[in-house]
């Protein structure tokens, strides 16, 4: 099994075993799934993940402010979550890597776009 195989297998034993430790009522996400922005009252996360894949940000997703926020790149090539317009935050991952990075502390939706691939479009929404 290649490393990061075993890295990703890793991290989805922890959130099986934080997942199995959680209160019934509290509706929980799986750790490769991404938040998305909902009409309903939900609460906004503290934490997300953007999973990058297949050229693609995913839906928007929703956290709370200052929350810490994983990258995790499913492509091969490097791409960037960078603020549209720029200034607010702006992360490069290689590769079949990850990184984190800390969402703004002001509510509001945020664009970003991939700086090497400016048709890559995503929404951050803090609230």
């Amino acid at each position: 099994m290649s490393k990061i195989g075993l890295i990703l297998g890793g991290f989805l034993l922890i959130g099986a075993i934080v997942t199995g430790c959680s209160s019934a009522s509290t509706p929980t996400a799986s750790p490769n799934s991404t938040a998305t922005a909902t009409n309903s009252a939900a609460p906004a996360a503290s934490a997300a993940t953007i999973n990058i894949s297949g050229m693609s940000f995913g839906d928007p997703i929703t956290v709370s402010p200052g929350a810490s926020i994983s990258i995790v790149n499913g492509d091969t090539v490097e791409h960037s979550v960078t603020s549209e317009p720029k200034g607010k935050f702006d992360t490069h991952v290689d590769g079949s890597q990850q990184k984190t990075f800390t969402a703004p502390t002001e509510p509001g939706e945020y664009p970003f776009i991939c700086v090497y691939h400016p048709s890559m479009k995503g929404t951050l929404i803090v609230k």
